[in-house]
């Protein structure tokens, strides 16, 4: 018996193969491309989220400083996983402020670090000084010592040269210019006492408080810095400004002249 039949002895009709305008249906599904798997997102997504949340809940104290460095290396780097490069600069340079203010050219010489990352940790850098800046500028300085003493540290403390700076003041002692007048080595930097004064009059300025920074991190004063201290105020003096103080900053602390009684 040839063929198919129904229940009637009739053959039944063979089956067509269903087609969509002359195309087979059945030959067009074989050779469809395959789709491929989903692939699962690099593992670092998901600890970089975890970063995230526990930074918005927490704040930076929430996380130790290889992870906040982490995170601000994320923006330059979005597709590597950042937390060996945030430990090798952590070692190599001993912390998360002296990573935030190593020169540019020394961040480039670490392997990983290209120079949009220098950038984005110098960006981090100069936001902070802005921030502290704003904290004192066009206010009185006495009132706000700690502020000033906090925007000073984050500005000199980790210069690898030293920085002499002038803070001048008005009348009113608020705070209306801060200059650095000279960078010199790491243990010298030349201070000129008559530019000094210059300068003070030049900006109408009633008083003025000097500031300079030690890399070697001791901000005791040397015989150095307190003869020069005293040559400006010898200076300034006669033309009416005054000198308040003379700050010498360290990493982490402080020394101010007036306070041990040398000014």
């Amino acid at each position: 018996m040839s063929g198919f039949e129904d229940s009637g002895g009739k053959p039944l009709p063979k089956l067509q193969p269903e087609t969509r305008n002359g195309e087979s249906v059945k030959a067009k599904a074989e050779t469809a491309p395959k789709s491929s798997p989903k692939k699962d997102p690099p593992s670092h997504t998901g600890h970089r989220q975890r970063l995230r949340e526990r930074f918005i809940q927490g704040g930076a104290d929430a996380l130790p400083d290889y992870e906040l460095l982490e995170m601000i290396l994320f923006r330059a780097i979005p597709r590597r996983d950042t937390k060996p490069l945030a430990k090798d600069l952590l070692k190599r340079f001993g912390g998360f402020n002296e990573v935030i203010t190593a020169p540019m050219e020394r961040l480039i010489e670490v392997p990983g670090v290209s120079e949009g990352v220098a950038t984005e940790l110098k960006l981090v850098q100069a936001a902070s000084l802005r921030l502290a800046k704003s904290k004192v500028m066009d206010r009185p300085a006495i009132s706000s010592w700690s502020s000033l003493v906090d925007y000073c540290t984050a500005a000199m403390a980790y210069e690898p040269t030293e920085q002499f700076r002038i803070l001048f003041l008005d009348r009113k002692n608020i705070l209306i210019a801060d200059e650095v007048q000279s960078r010199g080595t790491i243990d010298h930097t030349p201070v000129y006492t008559r530019e000094v004064v210059k300068r003070a009059l030049d900006l109408g300025a009633s008083a003025i408080i000097l500031v300079h920074n030690h890399p070697s991190g001791d901000p005791t004063p040397s015989r150095a810095d307190v003869d020069m201290t005293k040559k400006i105020e010898d200076a300034a003096k006669p033309v009416g400004v005054a000198l308040h103080d003379h700050l010498i900053i360290g990493k982490g602390n402080h020394a101010s002249l007036r306070q041990l009684g040398l000014l």
